[in-house]
């Protein structure tokens, strides 16, 4: 039986939604095409009649992964105080314990890095930040000052993610959370 193009491409849109999240949640590595299939209904197979491999399927989900978080930044940098308000959302506990839902900087880059594989995606989802918290900053070492706010937000969550004790887990978003806030006023 023959499937409409609609429908290629809405399972096209599936793999790419349930990568993104897993690449974020479990890694790059740790997720294999099989049990991603398998989860969303597919057989393995079919997985070569949407990409030309696994690679081109990272690049995909970081995209997706990058666009869903640009719209909730969107928001939060429309409010009153936005890089308050992205300080906050970043290092909240929400992020912490829901790397599946949120920005794929601190897992994907990691990997990404440590695979020796840049991705010119994590380029643009880097950069899109970086321009919206110099904007929010508003002044003339803005870029400087954003480069350093993200790189400590990233490590923050990243850290944040990777210790066992609940209690240093929440100091250590606490404590950036504190003194970036400090930067933003």
């Amino acid at each position: 039986m023959r499937y409409s193009q609609d429908h290629k491409a809405q399972t096209h849109q599936r793999i790419i939604k349930e990568a993104a999240a897993r690449f974020r949640r479990d890694g790059i590595g740790a997720t294999g095409l099989q049990p991603l299939m398998k989860a969303l209904g597919l057989t393995h197979g079919g997985f070569y009649s949407h990409f030309k491999s696994k690679d081109e399927l990272i690049e995909k989900a970081l995209q997706a992964a990058g666009e869903e978080v640009s719209e909730r930044c969107a928001v939060l940098f429309a409010q009153e105080r936005p890089l308050q308000a992205f300080i906050d959302a970043y290092l909240s506990e929400w992020h912490k314990t829901s790397p599946h839902e949120g920005c794929p900087l601190p897992t994907m880059s990691s990997e990404l890095g440590l695979r020796g594989q840049a991705s010119p995606t994590s380029d643009v989802v880097l950069n899109a930040r970086l321009q919206q918290v110099e904007h929010a900053l508003g002044s003339e070492d803005g870029a400087d000052q954003s480069l350093i706010i993200m790189s400590t937000l990233v490590g923050a969550l990243l850290l944040s993610r990777s210790v066992e004790s609940p209690e240093l887990a929440q100091r250590i978003l606490d404590v950036t959370r504190e003194h970036l806030n400090k930067l933003a006023e």
